[in-house]
Parts: C-alpha cells; structure tokens; sequence
C-alpha cells in the first residue's frame, strides 16, 4: 500500500481523537491535510457526533463549518443533531439547526425525534430551542409516548419537567394524546400527584 493509500484512514483515526480532546487547531489541520470529515470510528461516530458526545463546541463548529454530516448515524442510532437534542449540548444543537441542514424528522433507536429525550431527560432550554424548529411536537416514539407524556411519565413533577410540561402546552402540544393504554398525560400527572402539572394541562383543556 502506498504511502498516499495510508495517509487517509491515519489522518481520519487522527482526527476522531482530537476531536474528543477538543482540539479545534488541530481538527482543522487534519483537514486541511485531507481527513475526511465525515470520518467514522468503529462504533460508527463520526468525528462530529463524538465531539458532540464529548460537548466539545469549538470542534462541533469546526466541523459543521467544513461541512460535516449532522445527521450522520452510528451503530445505535444516534447523530449529532439526536445526541445534541437528548443530551442538551444547546450551543452545538444550535450550530447544528443554523445550517438548516438538520433532519427533524430523523428519529433515534426507540423512534423517537430530538425532542421526546430532551423532554424526559430534563433540558427545557433544549425544549424550547427545538420548539422554535418545525419539529413535530406530537410525534409517537415505539413506545407510544409523545415529548408531552414523557415529561409526565419519566419526570419527576418538579420544576424542570413542569417547566417543560407548560412550553410544550404552550407551543401548541396536543395533551390529549394517550399512551397505547388509553392514558393521557393528565391521568397520568394526577396519579402521580403532580398538581402544578395537572393545573397546567387542565388550564389546556387536558381529559
């Protein structure tokens, strides 16, 4: 194998591990030398979804810049634009939105978009910011739950989840929506006792 042939995959493994050091410089000479930018590891990440995971912002930019892959997807399923929405990496989500390049549709290995797991896991800024998107507010993930019933079911009731329950009411989220089971996310908030969730869903007209 030539010496050109060897330099790609090197430059490419070299790539992914500044990445998750976070070194942009060093990201942006790899590529200047010929990396490919949309570079993958042996689980399937590219250099963008491991500086994602990582939180590494300067190199996310960097990468978005050169034209990485945002929707890209490793081997479980996740990409930038879906790890950034579930884990709320917010400065990189919206670096990601700005290309308008992200796939709001895309959904993550339990068929759910960016916003059911920004939801559960308690990320109301990353809520919002994918509010203001034309993502679907109501989509149905494999496990029948919408952003709205996962905020209630995989919540705690307080302040953040409530904080979330009322932007996803206000942006227009059908609460009405049940799980495969027939409960909406009303009965669910009053089996649970949250009472400032079930004062905001009954102030929509919740059932």
């Amino acid at each position: 194998m030539s010496d050109r042939a060897q330099a790609g995959p090197r430059q490419d493994e070299a790539l992914l591990a500044v990445a998750a050091k976070g070194d942009a410089a060093a990201v942006q000479r790899l590529l200047k030398d010929g990396a490919s930018v949309d570079a993958r590891d042996g689980s399937g990440r590219t250099a963008l979804l491991v500086a994602t995971r990582a939180n590494k912002i300067d190199v996310a930019r960097a990468l978005i810049a050169a034209g990485a892959d945002v929707n890209a997807k490793d081997g479980i399923q996740d990409s930038a634009f879906l790890y950034a929405g579930a884990e709320g990496r917010n400065e990189i989500l919206k670096a990601i939105l700005a290309t308008g390049k992200a796939d709001l549709k895309s959904t993550n290995r339990y068929g759910g978009t960016a916003l059911i797991p920004a939801a559960h896991h308690g990320h109301p800024e990353t809520v919002a910011i994918l509010l203001g998107t034309r993502i679907d507010k109501d989509h149905v993930n494999n496990l029948g739950w919408t952003a709205l019933l996962e905020a209630v079911i995989l919540g705690d009731g307080g302040p953040v989840h409530t904080r979330i329950v009322k932007l996803l009411v206000d942006a227009g989220a059908n609460a009405n929506i049940p799980d495969r089971a027939g409960v909406t996310p009303l009965m669910h908030a009053r089996r649970h006792g949250y009472k400032a969730i079930t004062d905001i869903l009954t102030a929509a007209d919740a059932r």
